[in-house]
């Protein structure tokens, strides 16, 4: 079906020795010599003349047989789930049996199906990004953007897979949100940039099963978690516009002027469309009066719905600019869009677009987390089986001690990563089935951006490094490595930067009065009393309860009506966070029953590295007024301190 060309840890291609003139084997090519022949004078010439083309001959076999052995074995990875036994080992603890059985079964087959199916034509996607056509051959404006027919199969396996509406069917009440969390993560590095759109589809259907499903928009939600490949939607999310990035509230410009039959026609430019090929959109405009005046500021952002085509493919009083030329995720269409009238459904209070959007932007969020830990444990997995087949200095990079000790710190990153996005979407499948506490909904507000800020730069630091342990190889694009890479990169930037979102942890502090810092330390504190009998695990429990208590300590020490300084202290802060609380993870995963030397191995050296360091630059004298002069010195050349 596809002309698929893979990379070469996606493909099984093998040189094979040549004969009669081909590449032979190295034991095949010996010297041969004519001796006590008696021959004539034409004889011995010709007799001379074979020996020197045999001669010839089997010098050019081995200077084949030379370049021949510089091709390296390519890494491959057989069955994701069944190999990642991290995953395994989470399940096994956390899901009911009746589920894990039932789950363990989908999962493996999942598993195979990427092999065999997905990863191909994720490649195929790569090769084969979207291509704008703004005219047709007779000048007329079609505006089309046309994306291959393995883009398209992606869209179809994944409502088939029920990627989105595994979520929303609750099949497994509360694990739900779990399960389909832990095939996203499956699916992410094998999905050809796919996984970008199903981030943006499931934050569609959350905020409207939050607004009750009203009966205008069933029909949407319907299409949203459909498993049908012919009726399944997917939606983009259009915020960005060209004064604005994640400042919403003064960047946003589109106008939405109300019509007779109660709906809205909305005039603007959204700079950045990430998707732009779907099928419908959330997005938010400001509401013209009948004066034609709109209020400003986010008060006056209202949340809308709308269809990108109408039912013959005809875009919606849509005309697309051009498609963004990006570092990475080339295989999904993004686009620059002008709103010239196009209908849309005003699906928010007037006014309550930001508040409406946010449990969108919370999944977006997650689903930025997925892909961190998939990219980082799809880098690994490559790395750990290319130190297996590569050979350097005389041995396998396996048995060059300072090689695999890069490789294990990378192993510790992914592990408590991989940990806090467990817990994180835990915490979502409780909310969702109204089974969480007050205490566990102020906790998942805290994580989430916490997770999202940190596994970003996880993610790209992991990234870089793996890259590094394939050598030059790392660099060659038909590799396949340099994708992982460049997709990573954006998981810092897209939905928030680590600044921004450090200081939406801060706002998530101001907003629950102190509240939300209580129940963190509370259930961190809940976490290592898990490990506290646990002698190989003390090292690790003392240092995270230390950095319990230097945390305690800043927040003391900042106290109130420091904004400057906690503003300064965001990013520091944020951090100490996600490293306190995702060693408590780590150590109450090496706890449990039946936990393996690596678990052990994973929380030690986790809590190893300094956890809280937003107290130790504070120490340091990082967050008052001098370190502000310093730092405007240092970056603009302002010599006055």
């Amino acid at each position: 079906m596809f002309a698929c060309r893979l990379p070469w840890w996606r493909s099984s291609v093998t040189c094979k020795s040549w004969q009669s003139g081909h590449f032979v084997p190295w034991g095949s090519c010996q010297m041969l010599t004519i001796k006590g022949v008696n021959t004539t004078v034409g004889q011995e010439q010709q007799a001379g003349m074979k020996e020197k083309q045999m001669l010839e001959d089997s010098e050019m076999h081995l200077a084949r047989r030379d370049t021949e052995a510089l091709f390296q074995e390519q890494p491959k990875t057989g069955n994701q789930y069944l190999e990642d036994t991290l995953l395994q080992s989470y399940l096994k603890t956390h899901l009911p049996l009746k589920v894990l059985e039932e789950v363990h079964q989908n999962l493996e087959r999942f598993g195979k199906r990427l092999l065999t199916e997905i990863q191909p034509l994720g490649w195929e996607c790569e090769l084969n990004p979207p291509v704008f056509r703004q005219f047709d051959a007779w000048g007329r404006r079609v505006d089309h953007i046309h994306t291959c027919l393995a883009w398209r199969r992606m869209k179809e396996i994944s409502a088939e897979e029920g990627l989105i509406a595994e979520a929303y069917e609750k099949r497994y009440s509360h694990w739900s949100r779990l399960y389909q969390a832990v095939k996203l993560y499956l699916f992410s590095s094998s999905s050809g940039g796919f996984s970008c759109p199903l981030a943006m589809t499931d934050g569609a259907a959350k905020v409207i099963e939050s607004l009750g499903i009203p009966a205008s928009l069933k029909n949407a939600f319907d299409h949203l978690t459909s498993r049908d490949p012919e009726k399944f939607w997917t939606s983009g999310q259009w915020m960005t516009e060209r004064r604005g990035g994640s400042d919403v509230a003064n960047g946003t410009e589109t106008v939405a002027r109300k019509q007779p039959d109660g709906t809205y026609r909305l005039y603007g430019f959204k700079w950045f469309t990430s998707a732009a090929d779907s099928d419908m959109a959330l997005t938010l405009a400001r509401i013209a009066d009948a004066e034609g005046q709109c209020t400003q500021g986010s008060r006056g952002l209202s949340l809308f719905f709308l269809r990108v085509r109408d039912e013959q493919g005809k875009l919606n009083n849509i005309q697309v600019q051009r498609l963004k030329d990006k570092l990475g995720t080339r295989q999904m269409a993004t686009a620059e869009l002008w709103l010239q009238g196009a209908r849309a459904e005003l699906i928010s209070a007037e006014g309550r677009g930001v508040a409406a959007i946010s449990n969108m932007l919370n999944i977006t969020r997650i689903h930025n987390v997925i892909g961190a830990v998939a990219a980082m444990r799809r880098m690994i997995s490559l790395s750990r089986d290319y130190a297996c087949k590569r050979v350097a200095f005389g041995k396998l990079l396996k048995n060059h001690p300072l090689h695999v000790q890069t490789m294990a710190r990378m192993e510790v990153q992914v592990r408590g990563a991989f940990l806090l996005l467990m817990d994180i979407v835990r915490l979502l499948g409780l909310a969702e089935t109204n089974l969480a506490s007050e205490q566990e909904q102020l906790l998942l507000r805290l994580l989430i951006p916490v997770a999202k800020l940190y596994t970003g730069k996880q993610a790209s630091a992991v990234a870089v490094e793996a890259m590094e342990s394939f050598g030059g190889q790392g660099y060659m694009e038909d590799t396949g490595l340099p994708v992982i890479l460049r997709d990573a990169l954006v998981l810092s930037i897209w939905e928030g930067t680590t600044n921004i979102l450090s200081l939406d942890v801060l706002r998530s502090l101001a907003k629950s009065q102190g509240q939300v810092m209580a129940v963190f330390l509370s259930t961190v504190k809940k976490k290592l009393e898990l490990a506290s009998g646990i002698k190989e695990l003390s090292p690790a429990t003392q240092r995270a309860q230390e950095a319990i208590g230097s945390l305690q300590q800043f927040m003391t020490t900042m106290g109130i009506g420091r904004a400057l300084s906690m503003e300064l202290a965001a990013r520091d802060f944020s951090y100490s966070l996600a490293r306190i609380y995702t060693g408590a993870l780590l150590l109450e995963h090496a706890a449990r029953s039946g936990a393996s030397p690596a678990d052990t191995f994973s929380a030690l050296r986790w809590c190893h590295q300094e956890l809280c360091p937003v107290a130790a630059e504070s120490a340091r004298g990082s967050y008052g007024d001098k370190a502000v002069l310093q730092d405007s010195a240092l970056v603009f050349g302002n010599s006055r301190l």
